[in-house]
């Protein structure tokens, strides 16, 4: 299998947004009957500033999707994530420093399937290669004992707590929203053309 990773332009992410949210309905475990208001919204995001989408294809197969932009204070998932920093007491110096500045990865998924071979990581380090922000911030489910593939792939790509155990308004299961430092370990800047 040769994974190609392919950066998306908004009207291309846009067009493929229902197979996309396919992905994601099957990696989150979510139900099928949210497809088209999930499509609708990732259509609404390709105009954030500092939007970036990718793909992971083998072929024609699309195994991965992965998308992300600039946070921003009028955003749900921002607003969200200073409610939760709140309620655990902050915001400090530093959590006020982060949410000033940083690249929201909004989803990355991988086909149940393709998991554990290296696809996210690929997506992942591509989507942050020279994302705009001091910070890349992102949530997950929790697992217990952090034992999965995307709880293993944030951590070694240097990924720390910014809250645990948080939920999300809508959503029933817990998260942790972890944040790191851009540009990734082992990523430096895209040098001059």
């Amino acid at each position: 299998m040769t994974v190609e990773i392919r950066r998306l332009t908004g009207p291309e992410f846009a067009v493929l947004s229902p197979r996309l949210v396919e992905i994601y309905i099957e990696a989150m475990d979510y139900d099928p009957a949210i497809s088209q208001s999930r499509t609708d919204v990732w259509r609404r995001e390709i105009t954030q500033p500092g939007f970036t989408g990718l793909v992971a294809l083998d072929g024609d197969a699309v195994l991965g999707v992965a998308y992300g932009y600039l946070g921003a204070p009028d955003l749900w998932w921002d607003r969200q994530v200073r409610r939760g920093i709140r309620e655990a007491g902050g915001p400090d110096t530093d959590q006020l420093a982060l949410m000033r500045d940083y690249f929201e990865v909004a989803e990355i998924h991988v086909r149940p399937g393709h998991q554990g071979r290296g696809i996210g990581r690929k997506l992942l380090t591509s989507l942050l290669w020279n994302a705009p922000g001091s910070h890349a911030l992102l949530s997950t489910p929790e697992v217990d004992n952090e034992a999965n593939f995307a709880f293993g792939l944030y951590r070694s790509l240097g990924f720390r707590d910014v809250l645990r155990h948080f939920f999300f308004d809508g959503d029933a299961r817990p998260f942790a929203v972890l944040s790191a430092p851009l540009p990734l370990p082992g990523q430096g800047l895209r040098s001059p053309a």
